[in-house]
């Protein structure tokens, strides 16, 4: 099978062409426009691989999506802009990128004929779920830009199966985290913040709740999903491994040998949805479950921080964060 994985420059999508390489035969083709958050640093090692291909282009621009997707099976499609924070000051970035980008790579991947069209969405799009956990067909209550560009992508997607046929599926997973995940996001953000003995900051009360699931479990699914999951349908991803952000953040100042003199209270954020949680029954329905649990691939993922200054002092320089 020969892949068009979009956005595989970035943390989640570089990680899967890792996933795919290493278990399977398939060819890949990363097709991305290395924005801020995509990182060739992040994939240097997969480059020298005969089975991988990339380009350097924005799925935005029609004519490169066309040139680079023909004769491929399956499009597995994580390009996105994702952080909440930038959606907020600016929305006008993720509409473009998340939903007239994913339009034009439906559009393309309808006229070329491609099998399978893998959409990666997030449980955000669900809203703030005071109890109990989202299943597939709840209403979508998106409740920053980002989010509502995302759901606003998957609502596209879909589309596409409904009126033109094509074989879509999308996942919604929950919070990610493990290596090459850009500087910005919490765990990566704390995590280097107190190797460098800096302070890291907590919104509001730190009482949001996310569940954490380690971003090779996420691809594991979001593969299995690729080859079994039904077009049309939607698979929630989740770990099961709710947390406040304080909690979260005492295990981070734990496993960096810090104490709670370096959390610094920040003023809540706008839109910051108070608990995500998904109930996962259709894609364990299909075989999936975790293979590790949050205390593993949390220490393993700060030691991989402790590791790779290479990999992220430079991001952190160029950003000023």
């Amino acid at each position: 099978m020969k892949l068009f994985v979009t956005g595989a420059a970035g943390f989640i999508g570089s990680n899967y062409v890792r996933h795919v390489l290493a278990t399977t035969d398939h060819e890949v083709t990363i097709f991305d426009a290395l924005t801020y958050a995509g990182n060739l640093a992040s994939i240097r090692d997969v480059l020298d691989d005969r089975r991988c291909e990339f380009v350097h282009a924005d799925i935005v621009d029609r004519d490169a999506v066309t040139r680079s997707m023909a004769g491929h099976d399956a499009v597995v499609h994580f390009a996105a802009e994702t952080h909440v924070d930038r959606s907020i000051a600016d929305g006008s970035k993720f509409v473009e990128t998340n939903c007239v980008g994913t339009n034009v790579l439906c559009d393309v991947a309808t006229q070329v004929g491609v099998g399978t069209f893998l959409h990666i969405s997030t449980d955000e799009v669900y809203g703030s779920v005071e109890e109990g956990s989202s299943i597939e067909s709840d209403p979508l209550a998106p409740r920053s830009p980002y989010s509502a560009a995302k759901a606003g992508s998957d609502l596209i997607a879909l589309s596409y199966h409904v009126t033109y046929g094509l074989p879509v599926v999308v996942t919604r997973c929950s919070n990610n985290y493990g290596p090459y995940q850009f500087p910005e996001k919490v765990i990566p953000l704390f995590t280097t913040n107190l190797l460098d003995g800096r302070k890291v900051p907590l919104y509001g009360d730190g009482g949001n709740i996310r569940d954490w699931i380690h971003v090779e479990d996420h691809n594991i699914a979001a593969h299995l999903v690729l080859e079994q999951g039904a077009p049309g349908e939607i698979y929630n991803i989740g770990a099961g491994n709710e947390l406040t952000n304080r909690e979260l953040t005492h295990r981070l100042l734990e496993l960096c040998g810090r104490d709670e003199s370096f959390i610094e209270p920040v003023e809540d954020r706008a839109g910051h949805d108070r608990r995500y949680s998904v109930d996962i029954s259709k894609v364990t329905a299909l075989g999936w479950e975790q293979t590790r649990s949050f205390e593993q691939g949390l220490a393993e993922t700060v030691e991989w921080y402790r590791s790779n200054r290479d990999w992220w002092e430079p991001l952190k320089a160029a950003a000023a964060f």
